[in-house]
């Protein structure tokens, strides 16, 4: 089984192989998957795809479709491919189906740190931890005798220097897109600052110092970033990195494969990874622990759901990751972690540790809140006071409205 290399930038569609000389059955019922679209899932849903009648969708909106397309009965896919992020609204609507009986069927080659439970049903099947943490271009900074930054305080002041020997006009990458990815860098700086984002009675509690120093510290990027950041997410700053245009951001550790992709990248070797930059001395990296795994809908037939489950496992076996070794933090059997799983690792083991990112629906409500208003801020239209005032807000009326507060 070969990886086949390409940017996966908005939607790829794969339609089922009609070959299947590496799954151990020929599938004969329609699978279709709608997952995130970065090389690892590219890597499992090939792997599915070699039992035949597979279609997989990688598609960067993933998380914006997958509530309607499950809710619609039958259900627009089998399998959704999903992290402890953006499962919550698929649990909150009841889409997705306890796994436990075909786990027991299928599932004997899994480790237990990839059953996710919840309320004491197995909800997920986890195929890798992610993180955000720090890549920088080893070359660059070697030239220019810069060490590896521990603190924000660190990357700009690395940015500065590299800004000012006219190397690079931009060379910080953010994923800093309105939206989703901007309120999750709010995810990881506040708490990075010391701060929390709830009250013990479900409250928000981001106006607060803590609150003002993570603003700050995210509008410093300005100054050393692309001017068109807020259109910056993940596949965005990779394709930066790749193109030899910047030489430092906190990306996503599922990231790290496409560096030494020769196919696509400029920057073969040249990149390295360390842990997530912290906000404060003495803090945990700046960042949040996740997992991304595979789901199965309610609102299709039994036999389907078995033959999709299936699927799944062909695509999480040890032939998988051995193929694609260097594409994830695999949780999968057969792994060896290598140069690329550095910094997420260093991130991961950190004393303190980063959180994991909850699968709370208060959660899901605050990052929407972050997402809508955080632009304002960094656009210069309302300042930090002004901002975390709106945050606290419009989390409170949608709070209110899904019955978290009175």
């Amino acid at each position: 089984m070969m990886l086949k290399k390409l940017a996966l930038a908005g939607v790829v569609s794969l339609m089922g192989t009609t070959a299947w000389s590496a799954c151990a059955f020929e599938n004969e019922t329609e699978v279709k998957i709608l997952s995130a679209g970065f090389e690892a899932w590219k890597a499992v849903t090939d792997a599915m795809a070699e039992c035949g009648n597979v279609q997989a969708e990688l598609d960067q909106e993933f998380r914006t479709k997958q509530p309607a397309a499950f809710e619609a009965n039958p259900s627009l896919y089998h399998l959704g491919g999903v992290s402890n992020g953006t499962i919550t609204p698929l649990l909150n609507a009841g889409t997705i189906r306890p796994l436990d009986d075909l786990v027991e069927k299928y599932g004997q080659h899994l480790q237990p740190n990839q059953l996710i439970r919840i309320d004491g049903k197995i909800m997920a099947v986890a195929m890798m931890v992610n993180t955000q943490h720090l890549m920088y271009r080893a070359d660059v900074f070697e030239e220019m005798g810069i060490e590896t930054p521990k603190t924000w305080e660190d990357v700009y002041a690395a940015a500065a220097k590299i800004k000012e020997s006219g190397k690079m006009d931009t060379p910080l990458g953010a994923t800093m897109k309105s939206g989703w990815n901007l309120a999750q860098e709010m995810v990881n700086m506040l708490p990075g600052h010391g701060g929390n984002f709830f009250n013990e009675d479900n409250t928000p509690a981001v106006n607060s110092a803590e609150g003002e120093a993570a603003l700050a510290t995210l509008k410093a990027a300005l100054e050393y970033t692309d001017p068109e950041v807020l259109v910056s997410d993940s596949t965005y700053v990779q394709q930066q990195f790749q193109q030899e245009k910047i030489a430092i951001a906190n990306l996503w550790a599922s990231r790290a494969g496409a560096m030494n992709d020769e196919a696509e990248s400029a920057v073969v070797g040249k990149v390295k990874m360390a842990a997530a930059p912290m906000a404060m001395d003495g803090g945990a990296p700046a960042t949040t622990l996740w997992w991304d795994g595979i789901v199965v809908a309610s609102n299709i037939s039994d036999e389907e759901a078995d033959a999709a489950f299936r699927v799944a496992m062909e695509g999480l076996d040890e032939e998988m990751v051995k193929a694609n070794n260097e594409a994830a933090i695999w949780l999968v059997k057969g792994y060896e972690p290598g140069p690329l799983a550095e910094g997420a690792i260093a991130t991961a083991t950190a004393n303190p540790a980063p959180p994991a990112y909850p699968s709370t629906t208060r959660m899901g409500l605050m990052h929407t809140a972050l997402g809508n208003e955080l632009p304002a801020f960094l656009t210069g239209s309302r300042d930090a006071a002004a901002t975390l005032v709106a945050i606290e807000e419009a989390y409170t009326t949608a709070a209110k409205e899904a019955g978290i507060l009175e």
